[in-house]
């Protein structure tokens, strides 16, 4: 048994129970009935998923997995493949938008080459599991070998048992690789029935002769490939991603290992839904950071099941989303923690119910 089918197999639903026991709690806080709306959502959630009704949220962290693509060559974004290696560097530096970010929030960065097609040598704070130096051209065959899918997924995997550990409290996804919107469409196209056109973008901010393009290429690459969108693996490795793949299994080992993950965006979404389309249950242990102004991402959340925390018009990835809405999640288990209740109080509580 490999590790993603062990994964797999141990990947069980959210305690119900849990989740009710939470939401008594929040009920005889000092506030009228769910006035504290999603914050409340949040709290039973995150100690459901956690097991614990006193859950700890001090150690956050967010994997940024990169990745090159092959589909690059067809003219789909407005930056050239070099740009990966660069932004990778950048996240080591501190001086990109999810630092920025996440040394607000109070929330870890580790940056995972899974496929970059860039030598790194021995950079300082990168996570090396280069599965390999990025996807083919999935116009001309498929993106990647399913062993190669499978090894990437199990990378993501790996890192949340790791992060179990060591006592990781929340997990969050990223993602850099120059035309990664890509497949992320084809990905949602496949699954969802709907066209390309309905589910593709500007991406990097293309103009509309590049979008027309991209449209085209996805089209193509579905005919060539003609994933099956039963078999989520199928899919990934035929018109997928290496940092796709990553976050997939960084969802799927949280999931197995009870941590909650917050994803980010279109890319991570994408991840996201491969690890459900793989186990349903996941669905439950997933906070969906925001909504992109990518099209596609709100078909990905619908088929999720997932309704996004923000909305602030986001479309740069990295897991900028997930470091801010980890502080909203943050701020609703301490509600459930440190707000008195109305017997604690000397209030007198509801009289009508």
């Amino acid at each position: 048994m490999n590790l993603l089918t062990e994964t797999l197999a141990v990947i069980k639903p959210v305690d119900a129970a849990l989740l009710q026991e939470a939401q008594r709690r929040l009920d005889n806080k000092t506030k009228p009935l769910g006035s504290l709306g999603r914050l409340e959502e949040f709290a039973r959630r995150f100690a459901a998923i956690s097991g614990s009704l006193e859950p700890d949220t001090t150690k956050k962290v967010i994997y940024t997995f990169a990745g090159d693509h092959g589909v690059v060559e067809e003219g789909v974004s407005a930056f050239p493949k070099e740009v990966t290696p660069q932004m990778v560097l950048n996240f080591l530096n501190g001086g990109a938008g999810v630092n920025v970010l996440a040394r607000h929030a109070g929330v870890e960065v580790r940056v995972v080459d899974v496929g970059v097609d860039y030598d790194f040598g021995q950079a300082p704070g990168l996570l090396n599991r280069k599965v390999a130096r990025g996807t083919r051209n999935f116009v001309k065959g498929p993106a990647m070998t399913r062993e190669e899918t499978v090894a990437a997924l199990e990378v993501g995997i790996e890192l949340a048992r790791e992060a179990k550990r060591e006592g990781v409290a929340m997990l969050g996804t990223g993602e850099m690789g120059i035309g990664n919107t890509t497949p992320s469409s084809a990905i949602i196209a496949a699954f969802s029935g709907k066209t390309v056109e309905e589910v593709t973008h500007r991406g990097t901010g293309i103009g509309d002769r590049a979008l027309e393009n991209k449209v085209q290429v996805i089209e193509r690459g579905l005919a060539v490939n003609r994933p099956d969108p039963k078999d989520p693996l199928d899919v990934l490795a035929k018109v997928g991603g290496l940092e796709i793949a990553g976050i997939a299994g960084l969802v799927l080992g949280a999931a197995a290992n009870r941590i909650p993950v917050v994803v980010d965006g279109f890319i991570s979404t994408a991840g996201a839904l491969i690890a459900c389309e793989l186990n349903p249950h996941v669905r439950g242990y997933i906070f969906a950071a925001h909504e992109s102004v990518e099209i596609g991402h709100r078909f990905m959340l619908e088929r999720v099941g997932a309704e996004p925390i923000l909305d602030l018009h986001f479309r740069l990835g990295e897991g900028t989303g997930a470091a801010l809405a980890m502080g909203l999640i943050e701020a609703g288990v301490k509600v459930l923690k440190e707000m008195a209740t109305f017997e604690q109080a000397g209030v007198e509580g509801n009289t009508v119910r």
